[in-house]
């Protein structure tokens, strides 16, 4: 790789994540971790407020933004392809808001790309057999969940049984072409698994949940642990 090329995408690497470790760099564009260092000074003397703390890593000073970012025919693609994917789920929330990302992308490509990207749109499916139930509350519960929200839902078991509860989201997964969320349930004090397309009815609360440590590799590791 041209080092034009790297250092855009290493610019690219610094607005996507918030702290991005040297060797990470290095390893991704097998370059040495002197070559690295020689990219950072090289982009800091452009003028790019480029922060780093020794034992952590590189960061992008807040209140930076970068141009947009122009993408390749083969990124396009890609991203057309897995919207493809992704129609396929059982979530309308996620299909409309992803389906809005790749109209951006569309918008900035060259008049040629964009239409070899309507003939492809053409020539590429994706299908499931199963029967699936809709579902609507992906998106709102990915945002509790950073957020440390509360929700509030209206959900019928598999007995067919409802009930309101108040609820702590804490993960999703996707399983079987169903969204399933993990979360602290107040009702049965306890973590439990909400299949979204029985949420019947969903409100986001004005309440806050304290941060607390979780992984769904911890969540299963527990889980398995208890029911074998």
């Amino acid at each position: 790789m041209k080092r034009l090329h790297r250092l855009t995408a290493i610019l690219v690497k610094l607005q996507s994540k918030k702290v991005v470790q040297a060797a990470e760099l290095a390893d991704k564009f097998e370059v040495s971790l002197r070559t690295i260092y020689r990219d950072m000074q090289a982009l800091t003397d452009a003028g790019v407020p480029i922060g780093a703390e020794a034992g952590t890593g590189y960061f992008l000073v807040d209140g930076y933004s970068l141009p947009p970012v122009m993408f390749t025919e083969k990124e396009a693609n890609a991203l057309l392809t897995a919207s493809k994917i992704i129609e396929t789920n059982n979530d309308q929330s996620l299909i409309n808001e992803y389906q809005g990302a790749v109209d951006k992308v569309i918008a900035v490509l060259k008049s040629t790309q964009k239409e070899k990207l309507e003939l492809l749109e053409q020539r590429v499916f994706s299908y499931t057999k199963n029967e699936i139930l809709p579902s609507n509350s992906l998106l709102i519960i990915q945002q509790a969940i950073t957020d440390y929200r509360v929700l509030e839902i209206k959900y019928t078991a598999a007995n067919k049984e409802f009930t309101k509860r108040q609820v702590e989201p804490l993960g999703v997964y996707f399983t079987n072409n169903i969204w399933v969320m993990i979360a602290y349930c107040r009702l049965r004090k306890d973590y439990r698994q909400f299949r979204t397309d029985r949420i019947l009815n969903l409100i986001e609360t004005q309440e806050f949940f304290p941060p607390q440590q979780f992984t769904l590799e911890d969540y299963y590791k527990r889980y398995y642990e208890t029911n074998s």
